[in-house]
């Protein structure tokens, strides 16, 4: 192959090292720490599978040559154990495996530990989260709750504080095992094989995010002996994955797997129960609350105390009303944060409310509007001029 600038760089950094053929995961660590030319290994040697010679032993054939568009050498079958079944009857010769990662366009692949988001306010599971990836074991969980109440959020935070990639899957009706395990990709005019997410996961040793999981068809028990952390068998190119140490499995959804009897949550199915059985624990998560809402409201950017606090008191009025039955639907905290951001565009709490409320229908949304004027009014009733009072008591929309 033929070397990028970059590429080049690093082989001779290596010689630099005195390093030879074959290498170390670790060894390459030490050179990508002092020469900054990489964060971590560089998946064009660590996703080759030409290169690899076993777990954690790499072949860089460029160490001892001349040239740098020298070619790896093919690894012995009985060394690749790890990862490689024996001969099939009747297979081909395996395909190219390209080194890319889904999501990058390039071959160069860049860390996936998320980015630290500085309004996260840590509550409810965080800490357990933090103790199951913390632990590096394989303990898969299902993580289920009312939509916008953060428990994507909360596993891709875990993962920054924790310096753990995180390979987030959307799941949709559509997913298939091509999408999850991998697929013959057309790159450059070439056929050839693309790990998915779940084996790029699972190689690395990060933690695989199954977001709305319960939007899953039937395509998603693929799956199954990933959730018992054996490893998983690609049949299109007869290579057996066992997951590096570290990796495991969170899968967030609105529901428990048994469908949406309301019609709230239209697309969700009744998931197979084998599969939800792969799950040890099941992590309930309801709204935050007030005190925590607030404390994510003032995050957010909201500067008025008495607005962030009359928001929440309106929000925990709104659900507990929903849990009981008496309305049919509910104020997210994703909407409070939608609430704020707005009052900070356009400065104006009326208009803020108004804008992130139109997605009800009208009756919910007036409603919902006539319930928080009474909310504020009985906070800041010593604020309230004469006038607001008497537009409030003809039913006419009353300024904030």
């Amino acid at each position: 192959m033929t070397l990028k600038p970059r590429q080049s760089q690093f082989i001779e950094a290596l010689k630099t090292a005195g390093l030879t053929s074959p290498l170390t995961f670790a060894e390459m660590q030490e050179v990508c720490d002092s020469t900054g030319l990489y964060k971590m290994p560089p998946s064009w040697i660590t996703h080759d599978s030409d290169r690899k010679v076993s777990r954690g032993l790499y072949a860089i054939a460029e160490l001892d040559s001349v040239s740098s568009d020298a070619v790896a050498p093919a690894p012995v079958a009985e060394e690749n154990v790890d990862i490689q079944t024996g001969p099939i009857q009747g297979a081909v010769e395996p395909a190219p495996v390209a080194s890319l990662v889904m999501g990058m366009t390039g071959g160069e692949r860049e860390t996936l530990v998320p980015n630290k988001f500085t309004g996260y306010v840590p509550w409810g599971h965080f800490s357990d989260v933090v103790k199951i990836v913390k632990s590096k074991r394989f303990y898969p969980i299902f993580i289920t709750g009312l939509s916008g109440n953060g428990k994507t959020l909360m596993v891709e935070q875990v993962c920054a504080k924790l310096k753990r990639e995180c390979y987030r899957v959307n799941i949709t009706r559509q997913t298939d095992e091509d999408d999850l395990l991998g697929g013959f990709r057309l790159i450059n005019g070439n056929t050839v094989w693309q790990d998915g997410p779940v084996v790029s996961a699972m190689k690395a040793g990060g933690v695989l995010l199954l977001d709305e999981v319960d939007l899953a068809s039937a395509n998603i028990m693929c799956l199954q002996p990933v959730l018992e952390g054996k490893g998983v068998f690609l049949k299109k190119i007869g290579q057996w994955v066992t997951p590096a140490a570290g990796f495991t499995v969170f899968a967030t959804a609105n529901t428990k797997g048994k469908g949406s009897d309301d019609g709230r949550f239209v697309g969700t199915s009744i998931m197979n129960e084998a599969f939800l059985d792969r799950f040890p624990i099941t992590m309930e998560q309801p709204y935050a609350t007030r005190a925590t809402e607030r404390k994510i409201l003032t995050k957010a950017g909201c500067d008025d105390a008495d607005f962030a606090d009359n928001l929440t008191k309106w929000a925990e009025i709104i659900r507990k009303t929903f849990y009981e039955g008496g309305i049919d639907e509910v104020v997210s905290t994703r909407r409070l944060v939608n609430i704020v951001e707005a009052f900070n565009i356009f400065g104006d709490k009326r208009q803020a409310l108004t804008l992130c409320m139109s997605r009800f229908d009208d009756l919910t949304r007036k409603s919902l509007t006539d319930l928080y004027e009474k909310v504020d009014a009985d906070v800041v009733q010593d604020e309230l001029t004469d006038e607001t009072v008497t537009a409030s008591a003809e039913g006419n929309d009353c300024p904030f």
